[in-house]
């Protein structure tokens, strides 16, 4: 038996696998729009805003990320806090479908700096374990007039600078611990990361144009208040 076990990485270095096969799966998934947007840079207006818009709107959290990380989860991380953040940012979705703010963007180079900023802020939350970036930045998005389709990708295309960046932190910092027994269970973790990955920006792609944002608001809320009595 001891010559079929597999070495369990450090949690860390599963991590990057994880988010690897997460970047992966968005570059599959908009590989048409992505590839445009490099070969357009050069000559290409929309494509410039594009990644200035992209930028922009990683930077605030990025940047208190990096400050205030350990003491966010040294004070927040708490399973109490996990679940009343998924009931709150479920009931801020929901809110944010009646709201219903006139669209202004139907697609992220039309977005403003200012406005790709004010998402950005909007993304800060998501440094409050159980508040998820997707929630935060799509939430921060269709407040400032931005379709909800397009919102819904917004926040993948946010996700790539956010995950390479921290893929890339903790490859720097785990590189030491690998070893040859690893590789099995990190290409399994990154290929089933990115199986997963692909059909969820699908189904959730698909669901919003159809239905919008409150199934996954109700979800949320459904999971928060399960936590709750589990924790109580």
């Amino acid at each position: 038996m001891d010559h079929f076990r597999l070495t369990l990485p450090p949690e860390r270095v599963f991590e990057v696998a994880i988010q690897s096969g997460a970047i992966m799966a968005v570059c599959v998934v908009y590989f048409t729009r992505l590839r445009d947007v490099v070969l357009g840079l050069q000559r290409d207006s929309p494509a410039r805003a594009f990644v200035r818009n992209v930028v922009l709107t990683s930077l605030p959290a990025a940047i208190l990320g990096f400050l205030f990380h350990e003491a966010i989860l040294t004070a927040l991380f708490d399973p109490r806090v996990v679940a009343v953040a998924l009931i709150l940012g479920g009931l801020a979705m929901l809110a944010t479908e009646l709201i219903r703010t006139p669209v202004r963007f139907t697609d992220v180079s039309d977005i403003s700096p200012s406005v790709a900023i004010a998402v950005g802020v909007a993304q800060c939350l998501a440094l409050i374990p159980g508040i998820s970036r997707s929630a935060a930045t799509i939430i921060g998005a269709l407040l400032v007039g931005v379709e909800r389709r397009t919102a819904a990708a917004y926040s993948f295309f946010v996700a790539l600078p956010v995950l390479l960046g921290a893929t890339g932190l903790q490859l720097t910092r785990t590189a030491d611990s690998l070893r040859a027994d690893d590789v099995v269970v990190l290409t399994a973790g990154g290929v089933a990361a990115f199986v997963f990955a692909v059909l969820s920006i699908q189904v959730m792609i698909a669901v919003v144009a159809r239905i919008g944002f409150a199934p996954f608001a109700i979800y949320r809320i459904a999971l928060g208040s399960l936590a709750l009595l589990v924790v109580w």
